[in-house]
């Protein structure tokens, strides 16, 4: 039986490395359309909580992943010398950026490295990490190609860019149109009827270039648009006219407009990552892109420029920001989510440290701040109550999470920075929009 036919017939056994806020949702989806499925993870943890029916993702119930183990249909190991036993591998690990600004691949060549090790005959091998158009041919191809085996002959690949939005209430895995790449056409045609089987709708694009292109173009539109919306509430700010109500008016207007919000900084996996992904690979082809730089830059310092609206703030009651008491809400990169990744936040904290500031933070879904690549602190969140919030200097509200009582937050507090257009009104006249 040939691939294609064994994945439309669902006897096929689909492996995802990589269980995270990506890999997760997918396998869940392969188990749930009929698919014997295998998750592969270097984290222990991630394994045995899988395996204890306990979910480590706040969107994703518990009750899903008892569904899943029950299902009869669903493995998790840290043991990649069983990649064998998988007929499509599906590669969903991060691609972060070094400390200088660089596309790091590490996760995908380390990743390419344990599949090359057990590759055998007869694989589908689909990348699902976002990154610059070319990675699947130019990284991941040579690696596999280590296995002896060879690409297009004994084994495929495809690109399959990931379009995940924890917690979004209108669209999931299954329902948002899934692109696929690849520059074969039975290896086209095996992904497509891979992801056909679990996924509302493919979009088949003539390469993998293309569709790791189309995965950095609508996270760059997305950059450019929050830098433009940014840069409006910083001039708009200077004039006294409120950005939001501007925002609101413009939204009224039924074609030609797309409503973008500000915020303090970007945050999330992709858009503060992917452009950065386009603009270094540019440079091989002497291309500059200015534009989507300046998009960068504005968005990199959103972050400064709401920490001068706190000390301009704290100056209003003659106070500095040296030795005053912050509380920050929300550590979480958006509303609703536990996912700290590129969170604004981070660098708040940062900065506020820097000068002089004592920084506590307040978030329900993220009791201790992990520690990430970049930054390591050692916090806890503090209980938020009317007598916690009297003792901080100011609250800045960084992320606007729809459990917090705004109202009660705007009435203990003596001072509030408000980052998200949270607070309605201006009780008391204490709340300064950022």
């Amino acid at each position: 039986m040939d691939l294609q036919k064994k994945i439309e017939d669902k006897k096929a056994i689909v492996g995802v490395v990589g269980l995270g806020y990506v890999g997760l949702p997918l396998l869940i989806e392969f188990v749930s359309g009929g698919f014997k499925s295998i998750g592969y993870d270097i984290d222990d943890r991630k394994v045995s909580s899988l395996k204890k029916r306990k979910s480590y993702i706040r969107h994703i119930t518990s009750d899903r992943i008892s569904l899943l183990v029950d299902s009869g249909r669903f493995d998790a190991t840290t043991d990649f010398s069983r990649i064998p036993e998988a007929d499509c591998i599906i590669i969903a690990v991060p691609t972060p950026l070094d400390k200088h600004q660089q596309p790091d691949l590490s996760f995908i060549e380390k990743t390419s490295e344990a599949v090359s090790e057990h590759l055998r005959k007869g694989q589908l091998v689909v990348l699902e990490s976002s990154t610059w158009p070319g990675t699947t041919e130019e990284v991941m191809k040579p690696i596999l190609e280590r296995s002896g085996l060879v690409c297009g002959r004994d084994f495929w690949i495809a690109f399959s860019p990931e379009r995940e939005d924890p917690n979004n209430p209108n669209y999931s895995t299954k329902t948002i149109p899934k692109v696929v790449g690849a520059n074969d056409p039975a290896a086209l045609a095996c992904a497509k009827a891979l992801y056909d089987a679990v996924i509302v709708q493919t979009v088949p694009v003539s390469s993998s270039q293309a569709a790791e292109a189309t995965k950095l173009l609508e996270n760059i539109f997305r950059s450019v648009n929050i830098a433009l919306v940014n840069e409006m509430k910083v001039i708009l700010d200077r004039m006294g006219i409120d950005v939001w109500e501007v925002i609101r008016a413009a939204s009224t207007k039924p074609f030609g407009y797309m409503p973008f919000y500000p915020g303090p900084g970007l945050g999330g996996h992709c858009i503060p990552i992917d452009p950065f992904y386009l603009t270094w690979k540019a440079r091989e082809f002497d291309m500059p892109t200015r534009f989507i730089e300046l998009a960068g830059e504005i968005n990199t310092n959103m972050p400064y420029w709401v920490v001068g609206r706190v000390g301009d703030a704290l100056n209003t009651k003659k106070k500095s920001l040296n030795g005053s008491r912050v509380l920050i809400l929300g550590a979480a990169y958006k509303k609703d989510i536990d996912d700290v990744r590129e969170s604004p936040t981070l660098k708040l904290i940062e900065i506020l440290e820097d000068h002089g500031a004592k920084v506590d933070y307040n978030d329900p879904y993220i009791p201790k701040m992990p520690h990430v690549r970049k930054y390591q602190y050692e916090m806890k969140s503090v209980p938020l109550t009317p007598a916690n919030l009297r003792k901080y200097d100011v609250v800045l509200i960084s992320t606007d999470h729809s459990c917090y009582d705004y109202a009660m937050i705007a009435k203990h507090a003596k001072l509030v920075v408000d980052t998200r257009n949270a607070v309605k009104g201006n009780p008391g006249g204490k709340i300064i929009k950022a």
